[in-house]
């Protein structure tokens, strides 16, 4: 899967600047959220700040449609509460502790539910979008031009990383991770570095036997 995951052409004349450090993590243990996860979301509540890059996300989110005072960027809506961040389990707590910290937006799936490779193009607007509404399972459809992630059955996730779908979200039986950290300038390639290899510590902190594996797409 590593390997396989492409960035179009249409999304990189959109914003010639994205970079996406893509992880695969093998052979995860999660579980509930504990007081580990808990110390995680406590410490990057108290990192928490205004951060450059958050605006760079709502200018990209402007220039395929989407209004991102409606729509927020992932990060951007994990800052705003960034001091009640929500405990779901411990893979995601991690991975959200690193999206505040490093005001990043980070996404989890989990890889065994994908059918085929990820690939991040703009939307035809008839792919299909798996979501509860009411309760009970429903499918939505992009807009045209919309920016998504995608497999070969569906989008993965909306608006760029706005909301992920039903399908392939992370939960605690998950045992293969894809993580999705995402960056557009003026954040550095050092520093998403950076958050990979602490995602990746906090992974190996809950999972001590994961095989974590990393490739970069993007960046100049």
């Amino acid at each position: 899967m590593l390997e396989r995951i492409t960035v179009d052409e249409a999304v990189r004349a959109l914003r010639p600047d994205f970079a996406v450090l893509i992880m695969t993590a093998e052979g995860l243990t999660n579980g509930p959220s504990d007081e580990q996860s808990a110390d995680w979301l406590a410490g990057a509540a108290a990192k928490a700040a205004d951060d450059p890059h958050v605006e760079a996300w709502r200018e990209a989110y402007r220039a395929f449609g989407a209004k991102p005072q409606r729509t927020r960027p992932s990060v951007d809506a994990l800052l705003r509460r960034a001091d009640a961040l929500p405990s779901i389990n411990r893979v995601v707590d991690a991975y959200n502790a690193v999206s505040v910290e490093y005001a990043l937006p980070i996404g989890g799936e989990d890889l065994d539910a994908y059918q085929g490779p990820a690939r991040l193009v703009r939307a035809t607007g008839d792919e299909p979008f798996d979501v509860i509404t009411s309760g009970e399972p429903a499918v939505e459809h992009p807009s045209p031009g919309e920016v998504v992630w995608r497999d070969d059955e569906g989008v993965t996730c909306r608006r760029w990383n706005w909301r992920q779908c039903v399908r392939t979200r992370l939960t605690e039986n998950t045992e293969n991770g894809l993580f999705l950290l995402e960056r557009l300038e003026p954040y550095s390639l050092d520093r998403l570095t950076e958050a990979g290899e602490e995602l990746a510590t906090r992974l190996r902190a809950i999972s001590p036997g994961a095989h974590i594996r990393s490739r970069l797409i993007g960046g100049r």
